[in-house]
């Protein structure tokens, strides 16, 4: 992808685009690839970088949702299931199976949640992942070495899918190129345009350059996520707000905390919550909180309340609270979720999509979960197309493979490599590092990533910012804010030679990241 490219081709195109596309977050990619999949011309723009939001920050689950299963959601968790097989199938390079125990305190506990996960099993059809089996204390132990096993009475074991979120949504934008489409980050729509009252197009600001330009659509579609109804406020000023936003935070910590390979999940803490610690790129996350926030935020940072949620459930499961420098990040997500009459709990607030179509056609889509992000962009798009009169085409998404897949990477799929996220791109990468002893380097030596990968990143993955490199295209800051912040110099060093920047814009990157890295540094 090169963005100089895309940004001139959008400047310049004089015919209406057939769909446009606000929000480069999983939902706005998923319905761009979806929309360019059936032939239509499509443009997506992204105010900030692809999954800057809450597409980068969630839990990194592929799953049908075991939490929904007891909420007695079965349509939202057969949806689900099939769409973390497809995820699987379509992009094995970024997702993978992952087993999860739940330990049980109770007797009981173990035959009750061992029945309700073979209904889990059983939904999953030929789309499962793996058969679920009741445990013994003692199997339970060897799973989860560090769990606290006073009265541990057994357990039971299933399977989900695990997958890296910043790196599966820019598969989905290099995918989206792939069939034709054009991506842009960093390009802020400010304003809607209306002919005869009807949404035609959009007002665009370059943020690097921060100049504006238009474009003319047949139909625009709100994927913006927690930003839905700031756009749709642009379109009606009087709408009432569709959404509630929700904050969901997450440690993370050293494998010590859980060696092996197995996930913890805590179906129902004290206070009703779930919770997870999952192995991820020779770590550990643990999460998530579920706490209503006011408004919106790019980012979002973790509440005292959260903290200490995560303090306390971290020493009730492995026996002691996490040292200040044993949080190698914090980080935070938001979560928008469609509103219901009575309900005040955010937790209780259901994960399912919804697709609104305005009297000047602007079509919102929101809600929703990251697994069923596909279904999300096919619905989206059939009723788009539909208010827009496009020529009817199917969707052809659900077989689609993304940008990566290999044969290699379907076989072995339960591997985890840090290089196996750039798929059947690993070879050229590998050739890049070859061909100079500074790019094989490590950025830091707690880092598993390369200079290689920066240069890689500003060539192929329209990074643009230190920010983009050490947050989503590796995810550094999110495994260790302390060594992305050590290796943010190196970074900006590179990305500097590869776009031809100078020593101003070199420094000036350096403080914008410090001081947002400072964000996932915890301090009790």
């Amino acid at each position: 992808m090169n963005r100089d490219a895309s940004l001139h081709q959008a400047m310049t195109e004089t015919q209406p685009w057939d769909v446009v596309i606000i929000g480069g977050g999983a939902t706005g990619l998923g319905a761009a690839v979806d929309a360019a999949s059936r032939g239509y011309r499509t443009l997506l723009l992204e105010q900030a970088d692809f999954a800057k939001a809450t597409s980068s920050r969630s839990t990194k689950l592929a799953h049908g949702g075991v939490r929904y299963l007891q909420q007695g959601n079965i349509a939202l968790v057969l949806e689900a299931l099939k769409e973390r097989g497809r995820m699987l199938r379509n992009a094995p390079h970024l997702v993978r199976r992952q087993s999860f125990v739940i330990p049980a305190y109770a007797q009981w506990e173990v035959p009750f949640y061992g029945i309700g996960l073979k209904t889990y099993d059983a939904l999953s059809g030929k789309s499962s992942f793996g058969k679920s089996r009741m445990l013994g204390a003692a199997a339970v132990r060897s799973m989860l070495p560090t769990i606290a096993s006073d009265k541990l009475a057994g357990g039971v074991e299933y399977f989900d899918g695990q997958f890296d979120d910043a790196r599966y949504s820019l598969a989905l934008a290099q995918t989206l190129e792939s069939l034709g489409g054009v991506a842009i980050n960093y390009a802020k729509m400010i304003r809607l345009l209306k002919t005869n009252g009807i949404v035609s197009g959009v007002a665009v600001r370059d943020e690097e350059t921060v100049s504006d330009f238009e474009v003319q659509a047949r139909v625009v579609i709100n994927a913006t996520g927690v930003f839905t109804d700031e756009v749709r406020a642009l379109d009606e000023p009087q709408a009432p707000p569709m959404l509630t936003v929700s904050q969901g935070s997450h440690f993370v910590l050293p494998k010590s905390f859980l060696p092996g390979t197995h996930a913890l999940m805590v179906p129902k803490t004290a206070d009703g919550r779930v919770l997870f610690a999952i192995p991820w790129h020779g770590a550990v996350v643990v999460g998530t909180t579920d706490e209503g926030v006011p408004s919106a935020s790019l980012e979002p940072r973790a509440m005292e309340i959260e903290t200490a949620f995560l303090s306390h459930h971290v020493e009730l499961y492995f026996g002691r609270k996490p040292l200040d420098s044993e949080v190698l990040s914090l980080w935070s997500g938001l979560r928008p979720l469609v509103r219901k009459q009575g309900t005040s709990s955010t937790a209780a607030l259901s994960r399912e999509h919804t697709v609104l179509v305005s009297p000047s056609k602007l079509v919102s889509v929101t809600g929703g979960k990251w697994t069923t992000y596909r279904r999300m962009g096919e619905d989206a798009v059939n009723i788009a197309a539909k208010a827009a009169g496009l020529p009817e085409r199917p969707s052809t998404t659900q077989e689609l493979r993304l940008h990566g897949w290999s044969e290699a990477a379907a076989l072995a799929s339960d591997a985890e490599h840090e290089l196996a996220v750039y798929g059947s791109e690993q070879a050229a990468l590998d050739a890049l590092a070859a061909s100079s002893p500074g790019l094989a380097a490590l950025l830091h030596p707690r880092l598993p990533y390369r200079l290689a990968e920066v240069a890689w990143a500003a060539r192929y993955e329209m990074a643009r910012t230190v920010e983009d490199v050490l947050a989503r295209r590796t995810r550094a800051l999110f495994l260790d804010a302390r060594a992305a912040i050590d290796a943010s110099p190196a970074v900006a060093a590179c990305l500097a030679s590869e776009l031809g920047r100078d020593e101003a814009w070199q420094q000036s990157q350096l403080v914008a990241f410090r001081k947002l890295a400072a964000g996932y540094v915890y301090n009790s």
